[in-house]
C-alpha cells in the first residue's frame, strides 16, 4: 500500500481548504509556489484532493502553476549569463488577475530540496531570484495588506525526505516526511478541526497578553546572541489566524506555533546567531551571525553558505533589516520532534525567530492603507525579500521594556514567562 493513501491526502486537503483557507463558495483558487516559479509535479496527488475539496465547498475555479526544480537548476547551470533578468509575464499575469476579481485565495505547497542549488553560484542564483522578486513585488505587497486569504503548507518530496532522513531508504525516508507532516499539521488527530480550534484559541491569549502590553522594546540574550529590538507604537501581535480584508478568517501557516509582529526598521542594535541552519532557495545557510547598528546588518558572517548569506541581505536597502520579530516557545511540538526540517516553513515553529526584509502591514495597527513612505516613517521595513532564521532556543531569555521603562520577563529558557 502506498503512503500517504488517498484518504490521508483527502482529510490534508480538507484541513486546507475548510481550516487554512477557509475558503468560501464564490472564490477563486490559485495554487502556486513562487519559490520555484510553481508547485512541484510530484505534488500533484495532493493538489488534486485541494481542487476536489475547494469545489466541494463551492469555489467558482481552481487554479494551479506548475513549475519543475531540474528545469530551474538547467537554466542556472548553462544559460548565458546575460540572460537572467529574462521573465514571462503570464507567471504572474494570473496573480494578479486573482486580485483584481476581489474574490481570490492563494495557496503555496512548499516541496523544495533543500540542497538544490548549494553548488551553485550565488551570484547567479541571486540575479535569477531578484528578477522573479522584483515581478511578484506587487502581489507580496498586497499579502502585506492582508487583501486575501492566502495560506503555506508543506508536501513531502523525495530530495527533501533524503535530506531530512539521510539514513532511511528513499521510500521509507518519504514516508516518514509525511507522517511528520501530518503529525504537526494536526492531521493524524481524530478531529483535526476541533484541535486546531483549541490552538488557535491558545495562541490568541498568548497575543492579546501582548498586544495589551505594548512594549517598546525588546531584549534577547543567549550564546552568541545580545540583540535590542524596538517595536513601533501600534505594533499588533498575531497569531494564529487573521481576517483578511475580504472579511474571510484564515490561518496563514500549518502548521504554526508562532506569535509575531513587526520590529521598528530603525531601532534593532546587537548581535544575533542564528540557532538553526536556514534553507533558502536552495542554499543551506550555518552557523551564522549579524550584527547590527540602527536597524541594518553591518556585518555578516556564516561557517556555510556565506556569499549566499551576503547575497540575501544585499538585495535592497530592505533586505538589510528586519520585518518580523516571532515568539515560538522551546516546547513546540516541532521543536521537540527533534528533526530539522530544512524548510523554513516548518523550522520556524520550532523556535523564536526574525525575518530579514519586509514587513506585514497587517502588524501596525491601521497601516493597510498606508502609502510606502507612511509605513516606512511609522518604522515599517519595505523590502523585495522577507525571510525567517531561528534565533530561539532552550537558552533563549527575552525581556520586554514598557512604555514606561519597565523591564519584564518575556521568555525564560525559551519557554513563556508570563501566564495567560
Amino acid at each position: 500500500m502506498s503512503f500517504p493513501s488517498q484518504q490521508d491526502l483527502q482529510k490534508y486537503a480538507e484541513l486546507v481548504v475548510r481550516v487554512g483557507l477557509n475558503l468560501c463558495a464564490g472564490q477563486r483558487l490559485l495554487i502556486n509556489n513562487p519559490s520555484t516559479l510553481g508547485v512541484q509535479l510530484h505534488v500533484a496527488p495532493l493538489v488534486r484532493e485541494v481542487a476536489k475539496a475547494a469545489y466541494k465547498v463551492g469555489a467558482n475555479y481552481v487554479e494551479v502553476l506548475w513549475g519543475d526544480e531540474a528545469m530551474l537548476k538547467a537554466r542556472i547551470q548553462q544559460a548565458p549569463s546575460g540572460s537572467f533578468d529574462e521573465f514571462s509575464k503570464w507567471q504572474t499575469d494570473a496573480l494578479y488577475e486573482l486580485l483584481e476579481h476581489g474574490n481570490g485565495a492563494h495557496l503555496t505547497i512548499r516541496s523544495n530540496n533543500p540542497d538544490l542549488m548549494s553548488n551553485e553560484d550565488p551570484e547567479i542564483v541571486g540575479q535569477l531570484r531578484r528578477t522573479y522578486l522584483e515581478h511578484y513585488a506587487a502581489f507580496g505587497e498586497a499579502i502585506g495588506q492582508n487583501k486575501i486569504n492566502w495560506l503555506v503548507i508543506a508536501a513531502a518530496a523525495p530530495a527533501w525526505a533524503a535530506r531530512v532522513f539521510p539514513d532511511l531508504e528513499p521510500a521509507e525516508a518519504e514516508k516518514k516526511l509525511w507522517e511528520a507532516i501530518f503529525a504537526i499539521t494536526r492531521v493524524d488527530q481524530p478531529d483535526p478541526t476541533a484541535a486546531w480550534e483549541k490552538h488557535v484559541q491558545e495562541l490568541q491569549k498568548r497575543s492579546k497578553y501582548l498586544n495589551a502590553k505594548q512594549y517598546a522594546i525588546l531584549h534577547y540574550q543567549a550564546p552568541g546572541t545580545d540583540l535590542t529590538v524596538g517595536l513601533p507604537q501600534g505594533h499588533f501581535w498575531n497569531s494564529a489566524g487573521s481576517t483578511a480584508q475580504n472579511g474571510i478568517f484564515y490561518i496563514a501557516n500549518l502548521p504554526t506555533e508562532e506569535i509575531f509582529t513587526l520590529p521598528h526598521k530603525d531601532q534593532i542594535n546587537g548581535h544575533v546567531s542564528a540557532s538553526m541552519p536556514l534553507s533558502h532557495s536552495g542554499t543551506l545557510m550555518e552557523d551564522f551571525t549579524l550584527t547590527f547598528e540602527n536597524g541594518h546588518v553591518v556585518k555578516a558572517s556564516a561557517k556555510k553558505g556565506e556569499a549566499a548569506l551576503k547575497k540575501l541581505i544585499g538585495t535592497d536597502e530592505g533586505s538589510s533589516s528586519l520585518g518580523e520579530v516571532a515568539l515560538v516557545p522551546h516546547s513546540s511540538p516541532i521543536a521537540q520532534s527533534g528533526l530539522l526540517y530544512y524548510d523554513p516553513l516548518i523550522d520556524e515553529n520550532a523556535a523564536s525567530h526574525l525575518a530579514l526584509g519586509r514587513a506585514y502591514k497587517f502588524t501596525l495597527k491601521g497601516a493597510e492603507t498606508l502609502s510606502d513612505e507612511e509605513f516606512q516613517a511609522r518604522g515599517g521595513n519595505l523590502s523585495l525579500e522577507h525571510v525567517d532564521f531561528m534565533v530561539g532556543s532552550g537558552k533563549m531569555n527575552i525581556d520586554g521594556t514598557t512604555p514606561d521603562g519597565n523591564v519584564e520577563p518575556v521568555m525564560r529558557q525559551g519557554e513563556w514567562a508570563f501566564d495567560v
